[in-house]
């Protein structure tokens, strides 16, 4: 025979049922959340460090091209402030030659706003966490991983000629 306890104190008390129910409510109630969250118009800003303000400027006079990438960078990092795309992407994005996609990157760097990791033979870009933060504003432990990456599309026209080979082969074969 079983029990049932009106104000149960811990799980054991609790029906298999009973706890089934609960579970599923908690579910519910974490998406229902998370879809607030997407909702929230709070969702695709970032946030900028006021104390930066004055490295910003100094950006904008000496090299405007590098805070234009900048921007491009904190517009697509993802929420630990990463972002992975090749010189072609900055280049066609942002109308520049591949020199002063180099040059802007070289002066981010040298100057701070940004860290560039490896992956394989990718860049990774990290805006600095002192500076912008996409995320909630104590979430730094993890800012290098994982990143939104962004690719162009003429980087991709070597795969397509070969698929669309084979869709021809194929096709061919077919008839």
């Amino acid at each position: 025979m079983s029990v049932v306890v009106a104000n149960p104190k811990n799980a054991n008390e609790v029906s298999f049922d009973t706890q089934q129910r609960l579970l599923e409510q908690q579910k519910q109630e974490e998406e229902e959340l998370r879809q607030k969250a997407k909702k929230s118009p709070f969702s695709n800003f970032y946030q900028v460090n006021i104390d930066e303000s004055p490295a910003l400027r100094k950006c904008l006079d000496e090299n405007p091209k590098a805070l234009k990438l900048l921007f491009f960078i904190f517009d697509h990092m993802d929420n630990y402030n990463a972002v992975i795309c090749s010189y072609q992407v900055f280049q066609e994005a942002l109308g520049m030659s591949g020199r002063t996609v180099s040059r802007a990157i070289k002066y981010l760097k040298d100057n701070g706003f940004i860290y560039i990791y490896k992956s394989g033979s990718s860049n990774v870009y990290i805006a600095n966490k002192n500076l912008v933060w996409r995320s909630w504003g104590t979430n730094y432990q993890y800012c290098e991983f994982p990143a939104n990456i962004v690719l162009s599309a003429s980087e991709q026209e070597e795969r397509l000629q070969v698929r669309n080979k084979r869709m021809t082969i194929i096709q061919a074969e077919e008839a």
